[in-house]
């Protein structure tokens, strides 16, 4: 009989969790209490789109680009292959990672990090080559995910692999946890939260594997 695995490979959002040089941090504040005398407990969240495991769409980069909640919902769902490329230099590239995927592949997760530590902010963090974006695209890719904080180099302006993932119509998965992940395919659940207009929004993001 089959048995089901279930990987759960999101950041915790919590009030000290690292976010972009310059953008708003998670805040949780309580605004009602059961037991201080209110019939329910209630909290208020503030947080930057992009905190923690997020997905996001080219609206980031680009305002003629199509809002995340325009983009089908099955980009964030439906079968992927994780792979490690940890061994890679600051530009993941093609010659890293093509010759372990399919011809055809429609999600692909890699894992940039040896070990990812999201105590604190990884400067120097691996970006994927936009040539890259480009040959997954070519093998029908339709969704790209990564452990680092973004596809692109921190200190890009240009951000290429954004632009890539725009002209192939690409949802983009960031902030992943894949430490403990082993390479293989899996079932990718992702779901971005139905906020209207928005470029992205954080996610519970799972892997389901079948043994």
């Amino acid at each position: 009989m089959n048995r089901l695995r279930l990987h759960d490979i999101s950041q915790r959002l919590r009030p000290d969790l690292p976010v972009w040089p310059g953008d708003y941090r998670f805040e949780s504040v309580v605004t009602a209490q059961a037991g201080e005398g209110s019939s329910v407990t209630l909290h208020r969240l503030c947080m930057s789109s992009q905190s923690g495991t997020h997905a996001e769409c080219s609206r980031h980069v680009r305002d003629d680009a199509p809002a995340l909640g325009e983009l089908d919902l099955g980009v964030f769902l439906g079968p992927c292959e994780v792979r490690d490329v940890s061994a890679a230099g600051t530009l993941v590239t093609g010659a890293d990672v093509l010759e372990r995927l399919p011809e055809r592949v429609e999600r692909v997760l890699l894992r940039t990090f040896s070990k990812a530590d999201w105590d604190h902010w990884p400067t120097g963090f691996k970006a994927i080559d936009p040539s890259l974006m480009d040959a997954l695209a070519a093998r029908g890719c339709r969704l790209i995910g990564t452990d680092a904080p973004s596809i692109d180099p921190e200190t890009s302006k240009e951000l290429r692999s954004h632009q890539a993932a725009h002209r192939a119509g690409m949802g983009i998965l960031e902030g992943l946890v894949l430490d403990t992940v082993p390479e293989g395919r899996y079932e990718l659940i992702a779901l971005p939260l139905p906020i209207a207009g928005i470029e992205a929004t954080p996610v519970r993001a799972v892997l389901r594997a079948i043994d």
